[in-house]
Order: structure tokens, then sequence, then C-alpha cells
């Protein structure tokens, strides 16, 4: 007990020296008072109404008629009822669960002679909680549910981010409690629930009681963040650049020269989708939060387009998930094995990352074909110790744009053409190897 007290206040001190909240302002933010920087921000508004112009003339071409549906959103985003009311379970457990798991434990832990008791029961019982609603529930509502594609990746990234949250929370909350001991009448300072409701909605992973906050909300910032998180561009994306391709290459049979066409196809509408994601969810959509909350520290990604290795890119692309994974990942294991283990440490990090994300393909899209994991922790780990920060030229930075674009692509092009596999061949059976052997493999189109 003494050595875990004793590595909880050295890693909590680390941490609290590391990783200070301090006022920021989103990059983009700044980039959009440049006219030039505008322009560019206009030329994808200018794509947007180009992608409808042509759905609407396509129809009326093929139907003699404009029409406009949104066939897919409503498919994509069916039983939201469902959602809401798993989501709103999931949600009040993480905010009550581990509060008062770790409250009722932080007033038992002083006691002698039943201190290794208290805890070794407060371990036990958050484990299984946590297990419980932040584990195993959410799987059985995809699955019992069988919800379509939206709805199953609300309900399974709302998952990641609570079992993320609430980690924080205990990670932070424990050493307080053990380097705390209460006086003589006096009570443990513990946090208060309201700054862990905070917690729970600002844009930030990592535990604090106070965070820098702006004086006022600025109502018209938030409903433009509001309104730019476009998921129409998404919609024009797939129905106009992916859906007719990988839908007329379904009924052809899978071979290299069909897989070569069908990957160049989707490298553009891949590339479109990655930067529409980074743009609508880490700038708009966290920002909108930030607003609404005054969270004053707006550095949620950096300059990650102008990197000239790998290592930069993963570094800048997200902070919100890179200071989790570095601070609860990288840093706690190599504080454990000594700081002599950094490769290993890296790796280790890389392979939980590839392992959240596959999982979470896997039950967004309904089928195991392991893509994702096979290009982050092969690929991205080789690409990370080959192109370092020693990569400085600006040829580096093309090759980095060069295998985002192909990265993509591959992305896209595997996951379609499974989806298709998926129905035009189903499953017949449910074995394990069936369940996990891609359709596309074996699946002879008719």
């Amino acid at each position: 007990m003494n050595y875990l007290k004793l590595w909880f206040q050295i890693q909590s001190k680390n941490l609290c020296m590391c990783l200070k909240s301090v006022v920021h302002v989103s990059l983009f933010s700044e980039l959009f008072e440049i006219s030039h920087i505008r322009t560019i921000y206009h030329m994808f508004i200018a794509a947007l109404l180009l992608f409808i112009i042509s759905t609407l003339a396509v129809d009326y071409i093929d139907q003699g008629r404009l029409v406009l549906d949104f066939d897919l959103f409503y498919y994509a985003f069916g039983q939201l009822g469902t959602v809401i009311w798993a989501w709103t379970l999931m949600f009040a457990y993480t905010l009550l669960g581990p509060y008062y798991i770790l409250s009722v434990w932080a007033s038992l832990n002083h006691s002698r002679g039943w201190r290794t008791c208290v805890s070794a029961l407060a371990a036990l019982t958050l484990c299984a909680a946590q297990t419980s609603m932040l584990g195993i529930f959410p799987v059985y509502i995809v699955l019992h549910y069988q919800l379509p594609p939206a709805s199953r990746f609300i309900i399974i990234l709302e998952q990641i981010r609570f079992v993320m949250k609430s980690y924080s929370f205990i990670r932070e909350t424990t050493p307080a409690v053990l380097k705390n001991t209460p006086q003589k009448g006096a009570s443990l300072p513990y946090p208060s629930l309201s700054s862990y409701l905070y917690f729970l909605f600002c844009p930030t992973l990592i535990y604090r009681e106070v965070y820098p906050r702006n004086p006022s909300i600025r109502w018209n910032y938030v409903g433009m963040n509001s309104l730019k998180v476009n998921l129409f561009y998404l919609y024009f994306i797939l129905v106009r650049l992916c859906i007719p391709v990988f839908r007329n290459k379904s009924n052809q049979p899978f071979s290299t020269r069909t897989f070569i066409l069908a990957l160049f196809h989707a490298s553009f509408p891949g590339m479109l989708m990655l930067m529409l994601g980074f743009y609508a969810f880490l700038h708009c959509w966290l920002n909108a939060f930030a607003e609404m909350l005054r969270f004053a520290d707006r550095m949620f990604y950096r300059d990650w387009w102008n990197s000239t290795s790998f290592a930069n890119y993963y570094r800048t692309w997200n902070i919100v998930v890179h200071d989790w994974l570095y601070y609860y990942g990288y840093r706690d294991f190599l504080w454990l094995t000594g700081h002599k283990l950094r490769s290993v440490a890296t790796m280790s990090v890389f392979a939980v990352s590839a392992l959240v994300h596959e999982y979470a393909f896997t039950l967004g899209f309904g089928f195991f074909y392991p893509v994702m994991f096979c290009t982050f922790a092969g690929i991205g780990v080789v690409f990370n110790f080959a192109m370092n920060d020693k990569r400085k030229s600006p040829v580096w930075n093309i090759i980095l744009w060069t295998c985002l674009f192909i990265g993509q692509g591959i992305h896209v092009c595997l996951y379609c053409v499974e989806w298709y596999a998926q129905i035009q061949c189903p499953r017949t059976g449910t074995s394990f190897w069936e369940l996990v052997t891609p359709r596309s493999w074996t699946c002879s189109y008719q």
C-alpha cells in the first residue's frame, strides 16, 4: 500500500507540473482571420454546393424530376430512441458510479485496521461496475437491438469517451485521497460533484477541479460552429463518390485489378472524409462545447498539416486524446519500467490505440475486418520510427500527405468492399472462423 501511495504521489506531481491548463485559441480561429486562408474554406463550401447541384442534376436526368431525399441518413441514424435511453443510463452511471464509490472509499480509507480491506472492496466494486455499465452494457445494446451504423458509432464512441473520462477522474482523485490525511474532527477534501459533471462535458480528457474560464459566452459563435458540423457534406461524399463506385464493383469478381482501381477511386473521398472529420469534430464541435462551457483552453490540435514526420503528425493531430495517452499510458509505463523501455512504451500506446480504433470500427460496421488495426499498429508504427522528427525537408511533408491519401484510400476501399460483400453473401453460420473471416475474401458475386 505504501508503494502504491508513493507511485500515485509521484505521478500526480509530475502530471501537475507537465500539464497546466492555460488559455489557448484554436489555430483555425486565428488562421481564418487571414483572408487567403478564409478563401480556402470558401472553396470547400463551393464544393458542397457543387455536390448538391450535381446530385439534383443527375436525379432530374434519370427520373425527370428533382429529388433530394436523405434515405441514407434515415437508415444510418435509425432507432435514435434506443440510443438516447442507453446513453442516458451510461451517462448517469459515469457521473454517479465512480464518484460515490470513491467518495465512500475516501471516507473509510484512513480507518485503522480496515484500510486494506476497504481499498480492496472499493477496487473490486469499481471494476465490476465499470465492466458492467461501460463494458458489457453498450455492446449488448448494439448487438441486441441491431442498431444501424451511425447509431452504433454514437453508442461505442460515447462508451470510449466515458471510459477515458472516468479513468482520468479515478486516476487524479486517488492520489489526492492517499496523500491527504484529515485533521481530527475535519472532513477529507474531496472533489465536488459539480466539478466532475463539468468535466464530463468539457472538451478535455484530463480531470481538474478548476479550468481556465472565459468571462462570457458568445452564442453567435456557438451557433456558427454548430452549423458547420455539416453531416450533409459526408452524405454527398458517400452518395456521389463512394456508393455508386463500390455498388457497381460488388458485381465484379474481387481481383488485384479491381482492388487497385477501387483504391485510387477511394483515395480522394477518403481524404475528404479525413479533413471533414477533423474540421467538423476537432474544431467546430469541440469549440462549440468549449464556448458554451466557457472553457478557455482551445488547443485541440496543432498544425499537423505542416508535419514532415509521422511522429509529429500523431502528436499534433488530436491533442485531446494524445494528452490522455501520453500521461496515462506512455509516462506511467515508463515510470513502471524505470524509464528504460521508451520504444516499448511507444509501441504499447500504438497497440492500445489501434485496438480501440478496431473495436469501434468492428462494432460500428457490424463485421470484423482488421484494416484499421493493421494500418495503425503495423504501418503506423513503422512510419512513426522511420519518418521521425529528424526529417525536416519539405519533401517529407509531400511524402506524408501522399501516405495519408493512400492510407485513407485503403480504409475506404476495403471497408466499402466488405460492406457490400456482407450484403451480397450474408453469413450462414456463427462459427468463430466465419465471424472473423472477411466475406470479401470468399464471396462469389452473382
